[in-house]
């Protein structure tokens, strides 16, 4: 059975799974919804990978595979991760789904049920509220019918909220009631569910190191892409992007749009650090240094997961 490992942004997940993965013998799965678009590695913290898409010598799967221009969504994410995480089995290999998604992780585990197709005509007058009111205004819009999947999307994530608003007009459901209901296929077990926990102020100290040392790089990657793109695609409603669009092309200030990162990301950490206490049931690991972050989450799966045997680990991480 997979293990599941969640957390907040900069917790610090893809260094765990990976030390999981070689003390295990697994391969990791990566849960996030930024990390699957190509050409966006400066601003999605996404993993330096070799050429055969190992992280440290670790399979590292589902990362750079969408392009920019490509809508993506949970129901997708599930298919995919559920058929490599049976391939990885097959192998003999331990699963190890990580990412800070909390969808993603869910829909991996329960499953989705069927949504209505793209309705694209609703879908432009709905971007055009956005644009004309602001995207503040339309994630109040969705908080107003539908507060649990205003408290999972962030007011920054066009493509998401446009996509909450359109199921709900096309059916008079929320897209959360849909989220709750029995899938086709069936649901996962997990052989354990783990959280990383950091301290909030210690989080915040992260999230302002890690953006400060990511911003100069997400500003020169715009200013390349933008010759080729026009800023608003489904990619670029990454965290950051937009005020890196905005300050690529001299309509925001390098020093504002960094300020605009990090508040926005410290944000979405909190957003992320309640919806995984109270939609998930994991098991938390105190964040803190690579190697007691790796005794703790080791103590806390159980000694009959597939893979190699914990407490016969190699000790040479």
């Amino acid at each position: 059975m997979p293990i599941v490992l969640v957390g907040p942004t900069a917790s610090g997940k893809t260094e765990l799974a990976v030390a999981l993965a070689r003390v295990l013998g697994g391969e990791v799965v990566s849960a996030d919804s930024r990390q699957v678009y190509q050409e966006l590695d400066a601003g999605t913290a996404k993993p330096e990978r070799d050429a055969q898409g190992r992280v440290a010598g670790i399979p590292y799967h589902l990362v750079d595979f969408v392009p920019v221009d490509e809508p993506f969504d949970a129901g997708r994410f599930a298919a995919l991760a559920r058929e490599k995480a049976a391939e990885i089995q097959g192998r003999g290999q331990l699963p190890i789904l990580a990412g800070g998604t909390g969808l993603y992780a869910r829909a991996f585990l329960e499953g989705l049920c069927p949504l209505p197709r793209r309705d694209e005509a609703l879908r432009r007058e709905l971007e055009d509220e956005a644009r004309v009111r602001g995207r503040t205004w339309l994630h109040e819009r969705l908080a107003r019918v539908d507060p649990a999947a205003a408290a999972e999307i962030p007011a920054n994530n066009i493509q998401r909220l446009v996509r909450a608003l359109e199921v709900f007009e096309l059916t008079g459901k929320p897209i959360s009631s849909h989220w709750s209901e029995e899938p086709p296929g069936g649901r996962i077990s997990a052989s354990a569910i783990l959280r990383i926990d950091w301290s909030p102020e210690s989080l915040r100290q992260r999230i302002k190191a890690r953006a400060e040392l990511m911003w100069p790089k997400m500003l020169d990657e715009v200013r390349g892409l933008l010759r080729r793109f026009r800023g608003d695609e489904p990619g670029f409603q990454s965290l950051g992007y937009p005020e890196a669009v905005a300050c690529a092309r001299g309509e925001l200030p390098p020093e504002a749009g960094l300020a605009r990162l990090v508040s926005a990301t410290n944000a979405y950490a909190r957003r992320q650090r309640t919806w995984f206490r109270h939609q998930l049931p994991a098991r938390s690991v105190a964040g803190g240094g690579a190697e007691e972050m790796l005794r703790q989450a080791v103590s806390l799966i159980p000694s009959h997961q597939g893979g190699r045997h914990p407490d016969h680990a190699p000790t040479d991480r």
